[in-house]
């Protein structure tokens, strides 16, 4: 098969499209005929070998995928030839041809192109895991959201507004606030134009009942300053770099629960949440409710500038590779 692949550790140019062994499902697994994959900034750092799990060269990166059911393993039930899917694994997304296991499989619902739902899985799924099982967000609550601009910040975004709480979007462009608006967002704030802390306090002068912070760096206080009493902080990822430090006397004075969440964990820790959360977010997705914004799409020729794009900041949303359009 045809994939892109990484052979050394390096940028996103390290990546090239290439013949690769045809991988070949374990008895759990299932083999997928890839029409689209999207990409990830995990998927820089894992070609970058700067990922907390390093994957030893030569890989073919990619942790989002959907197509046609090609093959299936011997111990797989529920998942048949020809079925329209879209799934997750650490990599093996930007090949002709990936293997998951079929409980990380999920059937496409009528009507959704292949497109839409390998942008679906790990943006919509973590937020809305966040949203309802760590932050537990209230109709009627203010939301505030950093990176508003990303996959997961703009899910959030989007999510938040379809469980009821006004949100308030913080990114780093005016474009990027732009989109946040059509995805639900009330309030818009451009962190790279004003002072973090005081804009927030301007637009929500009782402050936030929760803050959902993919981001980390210098945004994360002045974020954390704006909650209210007992209000919930949310930590996903740390796309800024650095990993904030927090004075915990803010946490001590405001009685403030701070929160964070794998996605991987939960159905480790709380099987019965992970499933209601499934089935309220996929009811959403086939409902045209929780649906990712695709901000480009790259042939499968241009991985290594898709990664590229992702790498210096330009994503908004999901960017997506068309395998076999």
């Amino acid at each position: 098969m045809r994939a892109a692949v990484c052979r050394e550790y390096g940028p996103p140019e390290v990546v090239h499209v290439e013949e690769f062994p045809t991988p070949e499902p374990q008895p759990d697994q299932v083999g997928v005929r890839v029409h689209a994959a999207a990409v990830n900034y995990s998927d820089v750092l894992l070609v970058a070998g700067e990922y907390q799990i390093k994957v030893p060269p030569p890989f073919v990166p990619g942790s989002e995928f959907a197509g046609v059911v090609e093959t299936v393993g011997a111990d797989v039930t529920g998942v048949s030839v020809g079925d329209r899917v879209f799934g997750t694994g650490m990599v093996g997304a930007f090949g002709e041809v990936a293997v998951a296991r079929a409980a990380g499989i999920t059937r496409t619902p009528d009507g959704i192109a292949d497109t839409v739902a390998a942008a679906f899985g790990v943006a919509h799924r973590t937020s809305y895991h966040m949203l309802r099982s760590v932050a537990r967000l209230q109709p009627g609550e203010q939301l505030v959201v950093l990176g508003a601009g990303g996959g997961v910040g703009l899910a959030a975004v989007q999510l938040g507004a379809a469980l009821g709480a006004t949100v308030t979007a913080v990114a780093s462009s005016a474009r990027k606030l732009e989109v946040a608006a059509v995805n639900g967002a009330t309030h818009l704030i451009d962190h790279r134009a004003n002072d973090l802390r005081k804009a927030l306090k301007e637009t929500l002068p009782d402050g936030a009942d929760v803050v959902i912070d993919p981001v980390g760096g210098d945004l994360a206080e002045p974020a954390l300053r704006s909650l209210r009493w007992r209000g919930r902080f949310v930590t996903v990822g740390y796309a800024a770099g650095s990993i904030p430090r927090i004075p915990l006397n803010l946490v001590l004075l405001k009685g403030i629960q701070i929160g964070g969440m794998q996605l991987r964990d939960l159905g480790t820790h709380a099987p019965d949440e992970l499933q209601r959360n499934e089935r309220e977010l996929m009811e959403l997705f086939a409902a045209g409710r929780a649906v990712p914004h695709i901000g480009a799409s790259f042939t499968f020729d241009e991985t290594a500038a898709a990664l590229r794009y992702v790498a210096d900041g330009h994503a908004i949303g999901k960017i997506v590779l068309e395998i076999a359009p």
